[in-house]
C-alpha cells in the first residue's frame, strides 16, 4: 500500500507542477488552485508512504520520477524542446534511482 501511495504522491507533485506553468505565474485562479491542492495532496501521499518506505528510498523515488514526469510532460503537452543532452540527464536521474533503491536496505 505505501507504494501505491508513493505513486499517488508522484502523480500529484507532477500535477501540480503542471499547474504551476499553466496558472501563468499564479495570475489564473484555477490552475493556481491546482498548484496548491497538487502539493498538499503530494506531501500528504508521501507523508503517508513514509511510514513504510525509507526516507532516501522513498524521497529519491518521489522527485526522480517527478523529475521526469515532468520533463516529459514538458516535452508532450507544452511542446518544449529536450536536446540529447536533457535525454542523458534524464536516463542519469532514473539511473540515480534505480542505484540508490539497490543501496538502500529494505
Amino acid at each position: 500500500m505505501a507504494w501505491v501511495l508513493l505513486a499517488g504522491a508522484i502523480i500529484f507533485e507532477v500535477f501540480g507542477t503542471v499547474m504551476l506553468k499553466v496558472s501563468e505565474g499564479f495570475t489564473r485562479v484555477l490552475p493556481a488552485i491546482g498548484v496548491v491542492a497538487g502539493y498538499i495532496l503530494s506531501f500528504g501521499l508521501l507523508g503517508l508512504a513514509l511510514r513504510n518506505i525509507g526516507l532516501s528510498t522513498a524521497y529519491a523515488i518521489w522527485a526522480g520520477v517527478g523529475t521526469v514526469g515532468v520533463a516529459i510532460v514538458g516535452v508532450v503537452v507544452f511542446g518544449e524542446n529536450l536536446p540529447w543532452l536533457g535525454v542523458v540527464g534524464i536516463a542519469l536521474v532514473v539511473a540515480g534511482v534505480v542505484l540508490l533503491n539497490f543501496a538502500v536496505p529494505h
